[in-house]
């Protein structure tokens, strides 16, 4: 199974200003933006951290995931939530050649900790032997920071400073994430069962 990010989040979306005076940095100085940059790359890190420890996207991308076999043919767990739309099933043959699945056969099973594509009568389309079937969709909370959950976003910013303040340390502290962090974000933990199955 692959996973593919087709779009990223852009500068303008996150939260550059308020992080900054979350880690109390000086204002009214001719170098203001020299920190912006460095800001918004522990921001980009903390959300990519948090988004991998809990399966959620935080602001709004598209993806497109491809996998050789249903787990179960009326209905396929997604591998990341919560998802607002599919945009498409493809279907490819073992040579390649694609046929674009009517939308009408399928539908969009929301739910914030296991998201669904399911069949809309009885089962899925079939995937071709030996081939695959590629499904792009559009995840995130919303297209805003303000979109986002309240403790997610302070977990953003908590991590995110831990970064910021450990940045010359040589990465002592790599991987791990304080405990406060952890508590705000438990909840959002996706817990995974058979490996991406229907529980």
């Amino acid at each position: 199974m692959t996973l593919i990010e087709q779009t990223s989040v852009t500068a303008a979306q996150l939260p550059v200003a308020e992080f900054k005076e979350h880690l109390r940095l000086g204002t009214g100085f001719g170098d203001d933006g020299l920190q912006d940059g460095l800001a918004e790359s522990y921001l980009r890190s903390a959300l990519a951290a948090i988004e991998g420890r809990i399966g959620k996207v935080l602001i709004q991308k598209s993806f497109s995931w491809g996998l050789n076999q249903w787990r179960d043919g009326a209905a396929q767990a997604l591998p990341v939530a919560p998802v607002q739309q599919i945009l498409s099933l493809v279907l490819l043959d073992q040579d390649g050649a694609e046929e674009m699945v009517d939308p009408s056969r399928y539908r969009l099973v929301k739910d914030s900790q296991r998201p669904r594509i399911a069949g809309a009568g009885t089962w899925l389309p079939a995937i071709p032997t030996q081939g695959e079937a590629w499904i792009t969709f559009k995840a995130g909370f919303g297209t805003d920071w303000t979109d986002v959950p309240a403790d997610l976003r302070q977990a953003v910013f908590l991590l995110g400073a831990e970064y910021y303040e450990t940045r010359h340390e040589g990465g002592a502290s790599k991987g791990a994430i304080p405990f406060g962090v952890l508590a705000l974000i438990e909840r959002w933990r996706t817990v995974r069962v058979l490996g991406g199955g229907q529980a």
